[in-house]
């Protein structure tokens, strides 16, 4: 086995718009497991190769539940105190995944998707009245996850800038301070106790109408569950959509010969979905943070009981070893293992509603303005800064 080797700071820079960053390359062939230093909580290790990013994700050995309010290593200040689904293991994990399971059946995400065509089409049709150029990312990227999290859920679009704004600070890593990004949690808890106290004064068949039944009824899970349940659906529905929407809109119109292989052949939406979540960095940096319950062998490294171990997506859906010219954008690649969403246990329960979403604003906005293109220069593109998610402010289009 190699020897440690010394800790990098970590991450290793602000992110340049989607470019990912130089030395996870030499990472992956040189040092698969690496040591990192975190801006909060101390040390950890890294893993950028696919093989050993889905080890960690589908091993139990792995422990995400470990990690509650404890200060891990991690590159935002918050630390994670909540029972949720991103932070706890089996059998609490399956417990929880089975209570939202069902709104994302096929029945229920085809429900979801004919809503999102509405609003696409409804969306698009404001495009082209008001005329170019438009913002893809306010007309488009983010009104349309809004959408659709608020019908799947029972959140009121009405409040969309109220949890926005608070979403935007919660999943900040140096754009807001420690206690901003602290209170803007807190505000989002007091608004879904708010609601869970609303839909228990008018019961609905939305999914937090669901939860708060099983709450109520059938003791299935904690008032703290409920709450946190609601959080992490509410950001992680819009957040990540939104900025792969917007992340994926760029792209396309940044490689034109990809673009024109799915203006002739747009059957081949679904490929180019999975080819644009695989090539697009979203993350600044390692996902959750997880712990070794025991000693285990990665990488050709001995992780301890105790280390803190992280992994990077981006990375290994980067890895050659696993896809032909990983750093080319093919819309055609067939098989497309990435792990966009995630490996094992906690695999996005929500990946197909949001392939679904992507698919079907794509789609729509090629097919209804086939000159689209950039209105600026892509170097003056604004992107944002000190998120967890790479994203745009704005993208100005034209036609």
């Amino acid at each position: 086995m190699q020897p440690a080797q010394a800790a990098r700071t970590y991450p290793f820079r602000e992110p340049t718009a989607l470019a990912l960053e130089p030395e996870y390359t030499h990472l992956r062939d040189h040092e698969p497991l690496s040591r990192i230093s975190l801006p909060y909580g101390g040390d950890a290790w890294l893993a950028v190769r696919h093989e050993d990013v889905r080890t960690v994700l589908g091993d139990p050995r792995f422990s995400r539940a470990a990690l509650l309010d404890r200060d891990v290593p991690r590159a935002s200040p918050r630390r994670h105190t909540d029972p949720t689904l991103h932070t706890v293991d089996p059998p609490e994990h399956t417990r929880l995944r089975r209570l939202v399971a069902a709104a994302f059946s096929p029945r229920q995400v085809d429900r979801l998707v004919g809503h999102a065509r509405l609003v696409t089409d409804d969306l698009l049709d404001r495009m082209a009245e008001q005329g170019p150029p438009a913002d893809l990312i306010t007309g488009l990227a983010i009104p349309l996850p809004v959408a659709v999290i608020c019908q799947m859920l029972g959140v009121p679009v009405a409040d969309r800038e109220r949890f926005a704004g608070w979403i935007d600070v919660a999943l900040a890593t140096t754009a807001f301070s420690s206690e901003e990004i602290h209170a803007a949690f807190a505000a989002l808890k007091d608004y879904l106790t708010g609601l869970v106290a609303a839909r228990r004064r008018e019961p609905g068949d939305d999914l937090l109408g669901t939860l708060v039944h099983a709450r109520d009824e059938g003791d299935r899970l904690s008032e703290d569950e409920l709450v946190g349940l609601g959080v992490t659906l509410l950001y992680a529905g819009l957040e990540t959509t939104t900025s792969e929407l917007g992340n994926a809109a760029y792209t396309l119109l940044t490689h034109p010969d990809q673009l024109a292989v799915l203006r002739a052949d747009p059957a081949l939406v679904d490929r180019a979905v999975d080819e644009l979540l695989r090539f697009n960095p979203l993350v600044t940096s390692a996902g959750f943070t997880r712990i070794a319950l025991e000693d285990v062998e990665l990488g050709g490294v001995l992780v301890r009981a105790g280390d803190a171990v992280m992994v990077q997506l981006d990375a290994a859906n980067r890895d050659a070893r696993v896809f032909d010219h990983p750093d080319d954008l093919d819309l055609t690649r067939k098989p497309n293992p990435h792990l966009a969403f995630g490996f094992g246990p906690h695999y996005c329960v929500a990946a197909q509603l949001a392939k679904a979403e992507l698919r079907v604003a794509l789609d729509a906005l090629l097919r209804r303005f086939p000159t689209l293109r950039l209105a600026v220069d892509e170097t003056d593109l604004p992107w944002r800064q000190g998120r967890m998610a790479r994203g745009l402010n704005h993208l100005p289009v034209t036609w």
